[in-house]
This record gives C-alpha cells, structure tokens and sequence, in this order.
C-alpha cells in the first residue's frame, strides 16, 4: 500500500513543476487557456487527494476489522502464541495505515499552500 501511495503522490510531488508548466509564457499566452488549465490541475489535485484519503481509510477499516476480530479470538484462546502475534502483525499495520493518513494531511495541506 506504501507503493501505491507513493505512485499516487507523484502530481503533489511535482505540483511546482505543474504550474511551471500549466501557466503560459508570455509566447503562448494567446495558444493556452491558462485558467482552464489550472482549473484542470485542481481537479486533479482535488481527485487525487480524494482517492488517496478513501484507500488510506478504507485500509484502516479492513485492518481493524481484521484486529477486532483477532482480539476476539485471542480472549478465548490466550495461549495461542501464533495468534498473539498474527494479532501484533494487524495492530503494527493498523498504526501504519493510521500515520498515512497524517502523512496524508500534510502532503495534501503542502499541495495546496503552493497552489494558493
């Protein structure tokens, strides 16, 4: 999922180079519609922030359905070692999922304050 999100972040990464190419030089002023084009490269942006936030909580949903039950399991078996750490494995991905989406918040707050 790390991968992915990497990969998803590409057009916050390169948003300074977006602008650079998105408003027009004095040359092509009258060949480009620059605010069209910005409006293009905020509904990308928008999208993009979009998608990204519902992957992150819909990991973190899964994951804690996956940990909810695993404690459930674990209450009635607690010598089962290799359930302890299956549920240790799903608490660590958990905090995981859960720091992306902080991640997230400040990639997304950065992206804007440079489109602002």
């Amino acid at each position: 999922i790390q991968e992915l999100l990497r990969l998803m972040r590409t057009i916050d990464d390169r948003i300074v180079h977006e602008l650079n190419t998105t408003i027009p030089t004095a040359s092509f002023v009258g060949k480009v519609d620059p605010g069209q084009t910005c409006k293009e490269l905020y509904q990308s942006l928008m999208d993009a922030h979009t998608n990204r936030e519902r992957i992150i909580k819909n990991c973190i949903s899964q994951t804690s359905a996956i940990v909810k039950t695993l404690k459930e399991e674990r209450e009635k078996a607690h010598d089962d070692a290799s359930l302890l750490k299956q549920l240790r494995k799903e608490q660590t991905k958990l905090k995981l999922m859960q720091s992306e989406l902080n991640v997230e918040e400040v990639v997304n707050d950065r992206s804007w304050k440079v489109l602002s």
